[in-house]
């Protein structure tokens, strides 16, 4: 094998991570975006740990929740947008670890810690959400964008 292919095929592995990612992202804010009744307060209701006295609040409050329900939507379909076109990747990255810390906080899988919604697996301090908090973690060091994504074009243009 050539210099380039061991140095391309990291990058390309990762644009494709990068994607993954971005399509998780925007499909899940499309989804909530397009059933029209969808609230995030019933996950914020079933808090437990540290910040459920905010996060129950933040469900019973009807303004507030309209407000995360609304930054929850657009923020999960703006990352995801941002993460497949591969602009402001860096950005996207951590808005999207900052977005999934806040999911994580909420609803840890910690020990003792019982949950009436349905869980999709069985977790114990690590779940997928601490594991896509990490994928994005080296989507933000890497810059996958300037390899492939409109990032290239944007770093092109700030160098002249």
């Amino acid at each position: 094998m050539n210099s380039d292919k061991n140095h391309t095929l990291p990058f390309i592995a990762l644009t494709v991570l990068r994607v993954l990612i971005g399509w998780h992202f925007l499909y899940e804010g499309l989804a909530k975006m397009m059933k029209g009744n969808w609230s995030s307060a019933g996950f914020l209701i079933e808090s437990k740990w540290l910040f459920a006295p905010i996060f129950q609040w933040m469900a019973n409050t009807p303004k507030v929740l309209a407000m995360v329900d609304f930054m929850n939507i657009w923020g999960l379909t703006a990352i995801g947008l941002a993460l497949i076109l591969g602009v402001f990747t860096r950005l996207a990255s951590v808005a999207g670890m900052g977005l999934i810390l806040l999911y994580y906080v909420c609803n840890p899988p910690f020990v003792g810690l019982h949950y009436s919604l349905p869980m999709e697996g069985n977790y114990l301090i690590v779940n997928k959400n601490l594991v896509e908090m990490a994928a994005l973690f080296v989507t933000a060091v890497i810059p996958t964008g300037q390899f492939a994504g409109l990032d290239r074009i944007i770093h092109k243009l700030l160098k002249k």
